[in-house]
């Protein structure tokens, strides 16, 4: 069968290698062929060795073309219907399918001599190569989240983020030329002795944002009066994208160092690849497991201030709204930040009490009467301060709430 194609997956991408035309028409029937981009196979020359196989191997490489698949969570569930089964290489599946041509689904075919990837260094080197892939589109996805972050912060809030990411400019200079070395061609050793002094200032700003989300979360629990909450919950609001930000800056940057980190063991160390490889993932996971605790303690600390925001509406409906609305754009903020890390999130937006809603409700008037007692004694009755407070709200035209 001509049209024959290796698929490989490492649990968050797919590989798809083979005849250029085939690999294009195989993409396009899963519906990926718009999000795939190129995999070069010339970089699993150093995994070859020497040998008359070996140079069979390399002629087989540079017939075949490859194109790469971050999986989302849809995709990842249609892998499944390709017949993926696990190899000697630690994290990895494979599978052959081919293309009759009288039907339109593809089928899967027994692994023979013609397997480009027969060769466990080769798949080994593969593995490392979509690493390297998965990696460079993250970092691409973050940049271009920067510039959507930029464009909501105002010249002040700015200026407050660039001093913070001003200690990283080294950082980011050094690795940018890295990178530019490496996709022109330049030595690749050069470049990784250019970065490899810098990945602690990364993670000490890492440290300093993920620091800075848990103080919002104590401001957002500290507060007592309906006007006091709106006030942290707005500076809130106004502050999570510096700190959002920082982080996605240090993520690009991280990304980045290790795509030129694994060129390094590429070349120095090409034993070691899969250890390392695994090692990069693990650490990459526990970086977003970070983020998803600090970003779910501080969204759980919100909804627990528009809990109460919701329920003190009577006297407090201007505020609450303010509440509410600032809750909802920290996680909107959020939500953005967590996409390019596939990270999707299942809450619902908070949504505002009817203040006409709130005065038919006996514990908003409760939360009413107790939060304005002085009102009460001043008046002498319940029902005298009930009212009393009506028409304080209707006065200041809250009961538009």
């Amino acid at each position: 069968m001509a049209d024959e194609i290796e698929l490989i997956h490492d649990g968050e991408g797919l590989a798809v290698i083979g005849n250029p035309s085939a690999v294009e028409r195989f993409l396009d029937s899963a519906g990926l062929l718009s999000i795939s981009r190129e995999f070069r196979l010339d970089r699993l020359g150093s995994m070859l060795g020497t040998g008359s196989m070996m140079a069979e191997a390399a002629s087989n490489i540079a017939e075949n073309a490859g194109r790469y698949v971050r999986l989302t969570k849809e995709s990842a569930e249609q892998v499944k219907e390709f017949g993926l089964m696990p190899t000697k290489t630690k994290g990895i599946s494979h599978a052959m399918l081919g293309d009759p041509g009288s039907i339109s689904k593809w089928i899967q075919i027994e692994d023979g001599p013609a397997s480009l990837l027969m060769n466990p260094a080769i798949l080994s080197g593969a593995a490392g190569v979509m690493a390297q892939v998965a990696r460079q589109q993250e970092a691409q996805e973050l940049k271009q989240l920067l510039v959507a972050i930029d464009g909501k912060l105002d010249d002040v809030r700015r200026r407050q983020r660039d001093e913070v990411l001003a200690k990283m400019d080294r950082v980011s200079l050094v690795i940018d030329e890295a990178m530019a070395i490496r996709e022109h061609g330049g030595d690749r050793e050069t470049a990784w002795d250019k970065v490899k002094t810098e990945v602690g200032t990364i993670a000490e700003v890492q440290a300093d944002a993920l620091r800075a989300l848990e103080a919002f979360a104590d401001k957002a629990n500290d507060q007592s009066g309906m006007g006091a909450l709106a006030r942290a919950t707005q500076d809130i609001e106004a502050e999570v994208g510096i700190w959002l930000a920082v982080l996605t800056r240090c993520f690009q940057l991280q990304n980045e160092y290790a795509v030129l980190e694994l060129d390094h063991v590429f070349d120095k160390a090409p034993a070691s690849l899969d250890g390392h490889r695994i090692s990069l993932d693990v650490a990459l996971q526990q970086r977003r497991s970070k983020i998803v605790l600090k970003t779910g303690h501080l969204m759980t600390r919100l909804d627990q201030a528009g809990g109460i925001a919701r329920e003190n509406v009577v006297l407090h409906a201007r505020a609450a709204r303010k509440v509410i609305n600032s809750i909802n754009s920290v996680s909107d903020s959020i939500d953005d930040f967590h996409a390019p890390f596939a990270i999707e999130s299942d809450r619902e937006a908070l949504t505002s009490t009817r203040w006409i809603d709130a005065v038919r409700d006996p514990q908003q008037l409760r939360n009413a009467a107790a939060d304005a007692r002085p009102m009460a004694a001043a008046v002498g009755g319940g029902v005298l301060v009930i009212g009393t407070l009506v028409k304080a709200v209707l006065k200041n035209g809250d009961s538009k709430g």
